[in-house]
């Protein structure tokens, strides 16, 4: 077979649009919220809740493990095998709920041990909800199946419902603390509905695994979930420097540069979801197809970015305007160097996932080490003595490097 049948290609479609549709919730909405959350409650308070946010994260990669490529790999390929994939839900979700456990228990020794978070313990522990929502909606399982629909209803019904309460409860400053926890409590509910569908739609019902099944699984996620831990700190990471060398405003200033780029670049996300497990089989069934997809892929990636980064830097004086709410001149000098990030965006996903894809472990690894090392060595003193705007020249530049190091290692393997 040397092109996409026509039943295949409607089903990239669904999947890509139901996906958009989850990727546009995830950061539209959001950005409707912004100028009223900054005018409400100030660049501080926002600052405030960025800081957490990226604190809570390293749970959700914690407790992601990985899944969200090897589970989704492993259910795309059984599919059609009901006892096999009951075994993929019940052994996953029984290490992301132990591990979202100790999670909490770590969360809990840092809030009350340091007084950096202490301060302010009921934030850290209502944001965590969200780790507990990720946990229940296992998007990885939908993905394996091909049917995101299912995601994408529940996402959108959550960000509604957090949307929705922001503008109805959070009238002044001392209401702060309601913007964690609707945001958890919309993740809470998505995640039980998406356990209630798996179980009627799909008749997959949890039943508990062998220690040497957890296991299995485990060591199956371990280099996704090492290279995640990477990634988070080269990104995360990065921001909780930030608020450690500087203070909320700051941290407030680059959060918003910081989201206003997620949001651009955050419409390829869903498009390396939808293609992930159809070429993850291509590439079992046919190699050479599935290399003519992919420089294709890369190609249509490229002129999108490109033009998303030159339509955004021409305008980003009124984006930071719409999305603010008032003409920030910090925020506008960040995001014009904020904005080369947009050309990276898509590739990042996509050869990071053909290296799973082509179980080159060891390259994808090396890819990591370098990343973060060179991470290491430029972005704290950037950050000490240029803040901000240090953080963003010498995080564009780990970018690029990153990418290029993802390309170099992918056409490596292609051509052994």
């Amino acid at each position: 077979m040397n092109s996409i049948d026509k039943t295949e290609k409607r089903q990239l479609f669904l999947n890509f649009f139901s996906l958009l549709s989850l990727q546009g919730t995830n950061y539209i909405l959001p950005l409707i919220t912004f100028p009223y959350l900054i005018q409400v409650l100030g660049v501080e308070y926002f600052g405030l809740l960025a800081f957490a946010t990226a604190m809570i994260m390293y749970f959700n990669v914690i407790t992601d493990y990985g899944f969200n490529l090897s589970a989704t790999r492993e259910i795309s390929v059984h599919r059609e095998n009901q006892e096999k994939i009951i075994e993929i839900f019940s052994a996953v979700m029984t290490i992301k709920i132990v591990l979202m456990t100790v999670s909490f228990i770590v969360l809990t020794l840092i809030v009350f041990s340091f007084e950096k978070f202490s301060s302010d313990w009921e934030i850290y522990f209502l944001t965590f909800g969200t780790v507990i929502g990720q946990v229940l909606f296992p998007v990885w399982f939908f993905q394996g199946m091909e049917r995101m629909k299912y995601i994408s209803y529940l996402n959108i019904f959550s960000k509604l419902l957090f949307t929705a309460a922001i503008f109805l409860f959070v009238k002044e400053e001392s209401d702060y603390y309601l913007v964690p926890l609707f945001t958890s409590v919309g993740f809470i509910v998505a995640g039980i509905w998406s356990q209630v569908l798996i179980y009627r739609e799909f008749n997959v019902r949890f039943k508990l695994q062998s220690i040497s099944v957890l296991k299995k699984y485990l060591i199956d996620g371990w280099h996704i979930f090492v290279s995640r831990v990477y990634v988070n700190i080269y990104t995360t990471t990065n921001l909780i420097l930030l608020g450690l060398f500087t203070n909320n405003t700051v941290v407030g200033y680059y959060a918003i540069a910081e989201k206003i780029v997620v949001a651009i670049g955050g419409v390829f996300q869903p498009a390396n979801q939808a293609i992930y497990p159809y070429l993850a089989r291509k590439y079992k069934e046919n190699f050479e197809l599935f290399i003519n997809l992919v420089k294709k892929i890369a190609l249509v990636f490229l002129a999108i970015s490109f033009a998303f980064f030159i339509f955004a830097e021409y305008f980003k004086d009124s984006i930071v305007l719409l999305v603010t709410g008032s003409q920030t001149t910090e925020v506008s000098v960040l995001l014009a160097i904020f904005l080369l990030r947009v050309l990276t965006y898509p590739f990042g996903a996509l050869f990071s996932n053909l290296l799973v894809v082509m179980e080159r472990k060891k390259e994808f690894m090396k890819v990591m080490n370098y990343t973060v090392l060179l991470n290491l060595l430029i972005v704290p003193p950037s950050i000490y003595f240029y803040q901000e705007v240090g953080l963003v020249i010498s995080f564009v530049v780990v970018s690029f490097v990153h990418i290029l190091l993802l390309v170099y290692y992918f056409k490596k393997s292609i051509a052994q």
